[in-house]
């Protein structure tokens, strides 16, 4: 019988919801991705909890919110005692192994004052987000005056690439994130108007169809025990650079326009009218620009969507379609100019919205197949959902963790909603724009609650919250945070938000069932409070307190 025995987490990075022929991208045709999605669940509503790689992804691996698990942007640590998806794996007898990307960085202050070497098997778990790791990737290697953005980065991929004639000190740079022109001179990838270059690297060694390749090589080396793959993909983040053909395949006329307005950008909130004018959203209000980077987005994502045309006719070869749970989503999207804006650090659903599917292979889920779920759910679903399919107890840790498991939707047995509101922050304290707003360390900070049909996002820091109509606006370009008539839902959602910042996330050393199962048995350790007789009390209680003989040993004055 089919069973989901092993389960293959596939996450891109920096990957739109809506740049998916499956959820709706009327010209990039995803083929690959959109079978996977007609033979599991397509999840419409799915969201990450901060929009940034680093917490985003701390929280999809720990299953908590970013002011639980503190690791509030990139380079954070993750600090030492965090629980992650492959504590939680191992213990229900699952390995959990990495290839690629994780952006985690280590609690090397916390490892050392606890003892931790980092070559121990703890100790480099510790290290590597709870992860073993086959190979770890994390896709950047970018060079400054201070050095190198990641010592660690890209360093078994630039070997694969000097091994196969690329000869360079960064062939990650000067090959696979740039192109040439015809006097050999290397047009970085960083620089946005050599997007539309081809990067100057043959196809199948760039960095999409190597991951690929390591991800089946980690797979075909698997014996009978189970195993959880983190294969996690570094494209189609920036460098937006891409190999041809792709780098030629998306022109002008199958580009979305971009969603943004004048009257949006001239009546911005204060904090959202800063990262507008940030370097990366002037440059993306450019149409050229914008242009360029659209053609090797697009491409790039292409490529993906090709190279899991080949992973899957593998794992279909192979027979691991039968035993294997596949996951594909994103750690959050790229506004690609919308709203003003580039990157991803700010909460429209360009940003925090992703795409999620989840094909299992058991006869329970056939139901559901090819189904889309409309239910609000979020990425710190996915450990409780994974450790449910190794067989583990997801109840029995929600003291710790804080998403809830997506088995009863893809059986089909969820009665009601899985939760009534979605949540994400983000804390903007090291950006400049906090400097020029004169906020604190402890200030630069929002947080978006979102329902079914309204987005509100808190500021720290003094300034006015701002509220989005996804029913009348879905497009979220009217702020409705200064409207006293849409005052009863702003309160609302306050109301809602303060109750999931008073929750108890820092309980997480005593389970809920013992919680529960104290209060129902009386003390058995003989503390004994308010008793005034023995006779009040339970004789078991105060067995060894009554009957007992004991010599005087009292001085009496003569």
């Amino acid at each position: 019988m089919r069973k989901a025995k092993n389960i293959l987490f596939i996450m891109f990075d920096q990957l739109r919801w809506d740049y998916l022929s499956c959820y709706g991208h009327p010209h990039l045709h995803t083929p690959n991705i959109d079978r996977l999605a007609a033979r599991g669940m397509r999840f419409n509503r799915a969201f990450i909890q901060s929009p940034l790689c680093g917490p985003s992804r701390m929280s999809t691996y720990t299953g908590r919110y970013v002011n639980s698990h503190g690791a509030a942007w990139n380079n954070a640590p993750l600090k030492v005692g965090e629980r992650t998806m492959g504590d939680y794996l191992r213990d229900a007898g699952m390995d959990c192994w990495l290839v690629g990307k994780t952006h985690m960085a280590a609690d090397a202050e916390g490892m050392r004052r606890l003892g931790l070497a980092p070559d121990s098997v703890i100790g480099a778990r510790v290290a590597e987000c709870g992860f073993d790791v086959f190979e770890r990737d994390d896709g950047m290697r970018p060079q400054g005056p201070d050095g190198f953005y990641d010592e660690g980065g890209a360093l078994k991929y630039n070997e694969y690439l000097r091994a196969r004639g690329y000869d360079s000190d960064n062939p990650w740079h000067d090959f696979a994130n740039s192109g040439i022109d015809d006097e050999g001179n290397v047009l970085s990838g960083w620089f946005l108007k050599n997007a539309d270059e081809p990067a100057n690297i043959a196809g199948e060694d760039s960095e999409t169809p190597y991951l690929t390749r390591r991800g089946m090589a980690f797979m075909e080396a698997q014996g009978d025990r189970p195993w959880c793959c983190h294969l996690s993909y570094i494209k189609p983040h920036w460098p937006y650079i891409v190999p041809a053909p792709y780098h030629a395949m998306y022109g002008p006329e199958l580009f979305l326009p971009p969603v943004r307005s004048q009257a949006e950008f001239d009546n911005a909130h204060p904090v959202f009218k800063g990262f507008m004018n940030a370097p990366v959203g002037r440059a993306f209000a450019r149409d050229d620009v914008r242009e360029k980077v659209l053609r090797a987005y697009m491409g790039l994502i292409k490529q993906c969507d090709d190279q899991m045309g080949v992973l899957f006719d593998w794992l279909e070869k192979t027979g691991r379609m039968k035993d294997t749970m596949i996951v594909v989503t994103s750690d959050h999207g790229d506004f690609l100019g919308d709203h003003w804006l580039g990157e991803k650090t700010f909460f429209h659903d360009a940003s925090v919205k992703v795409p999620l599917i989840v094909y299992d292979p058991s006869p329970e889920a056939d139901a559901t197949r090819g189904m889309v779920c409309d239910q609000l759910v979020e990425c710190i679903d996915l450990v409780p959902t994974f450790l449910e399919v190794a067989g583990g107890d997801p109840s029995a840790v929600d003291h710790i963790l804080e998403g809830r498991s997506l088995v009863p939707l893809l059986h089909g047995r969820q009665e009601g909603p899985l939760r009534d509101h979605v949540i994400c922050e983000f804390d903007y304290s090291t950006t400049p724009l906090a400097d020029r707003l004169e906020l604190g360390a402890t200030e630069a900070r929002m947080v978006m609650v979102a329902d079914r049909q309204w987005k509100m996002i808190h500021f720290e820091g003094g300034f006015r919250p701002m509220l989005f109509d996804l029913e009348n606006d879905p497009d979220e370009l009217v702020d409705l945070g200064e409207s006293a008539q849409h005052r009863p839902v702003i309160d609302r959602l306050y109301d809602a938000l303060f109750a999931w910042a008073r929750r108890p996330s820092q309980r997480t050393t005593v389970p809920n069932s013992k919680v529960l199962a104290t209060r129902k048995k009386p003390g058995g350790k003989g503390v004994m409070i308010g008793v005034v007789d023995e006779a009040d009390a339970d004789p078991a209680q105060t067995i060894h307190y009554v009957g007992r003989k004991a010599p005087d040993k009292r001085r009496l004055d003569d």
